[in-house]
């Protein structure tokens, strides 16, 4: 459908050479929010107060880097022939979450050999807080009007003009164009998702089931929101987030039944031991 309608400035802040951008600004809220929760659940675990600021420290930078490979790889015909500085501008969008979370979930590894505690401790502890952070880091993909869907029929733009505000209407509308606000669609998926795993938190779930069951829901929602998107990145003729999240629903599944088969899930989300049945 043909519209036409203001756009938001991408711009946050611009101070002579330096130009913040939403983009940024909007990450960086979702990380520190999701920092601020992982340290709040691990001071009530009884925790060391530095362990996830510590950790956090070294996974964002980590996260942010992986985050640009695994982009960068399947575009490098785009970035070859464009000035090599481009690789490294992350403010203009292009950081993939599944290149994040293999950078965070390898540093926690590292991090946790190092201080000596559990991998599955600390990945549960961080589970909401990283869902609650992606839900807020698709704003930034919105403020660059970038992992969007196809364009709407003029029937579909009248029932969401019923629900939805102007400003988000008039910011998926793209050169004259209204495209589907996926980023609105992941973002409403992972917020239902971090009140699930809040409530399974509550229950005590085994250690580390938590975190499997944040990278199992979150999977299921990006793969069927992944095929409205205009934009995604391809393996041969597959769409890479896709097949990435069938890999992680299958992988959390096995993980979750070897850990009990094996007795390697022997605690409890607090730390206590699992009762053995007599």
């Amino acid at each position: 459908m043909m519209c036409s309608a203001p756009v938001l400035d991408r711009v946050f802040l611009d101070i002579g050479p330096l130009t913040v951008y939403w983009y940024g600004v909007i990450i960086a809220f979702g990380a520190f929010l999701g920092l601020y929760l992982a340290t709040k659940e691990s001071d009530r675990l009884g925790l060391k107060k530095d362990l996830m600021v510590d950790l956090v420290v070294f996974a964002i930078p980590i996260s942010i880097i992986f985050a640009r490979i695994y982009y960068v790889i399947p575009e490098w015909e785009r970035y070859n022939q464009a000035p090599w500085w481009d690789v490294f501008a992350v403010w203009e969008g292009g950081i993939a979450i599944h290149g994040a979370l293999i950078g965070a979930v390898l540093t926690a590894i590292v991090y946790s050999r190092v201080r000596n505690v559990s991998f599955w401790q600390l990945a549960d502890i961080a589970a909401p807080g990283l869902i609650l952070g992606q839900a807020i880091g698709r704003w930034g993909n919105f403020m660059n009007q970038e992992a969007h869907g196809g364009p709407i029929a003029e029937s579909t733009y009248n029932s969401f003009h019923q629900y939805l505000p102007d400003f988000i209407m008039n910011q998926m509308c793209i050169d004259g164009i209204m495209y589907h606000p996926t980023f609105l669609y992941e973002s409403f998926w992972n917020i239902l998702v971090f009140v699930f795993l809040l409530v399974l938190r509550r229950r005590n779930p085994l250690r580390g089931e938590v975190f499997l069951s944040y990278i199992m829901t979150y999977s299921v929602g990006r793969f069927f929101i992944e095929g409205m998107r205009t934009d995604s990145l391809y393996y041969g003729p597959f769409r890479a987030a896709q097949v990435i999240s069938v890999l992680i629903i299958i992988a959390g599944i096995a993980l979750i039944i070897y850990r009990r088969k094996s007795g390697q899930a022997n605690r409890h989300y607090d730390g206590k031991k699992v009762k053995q049945k007599k």
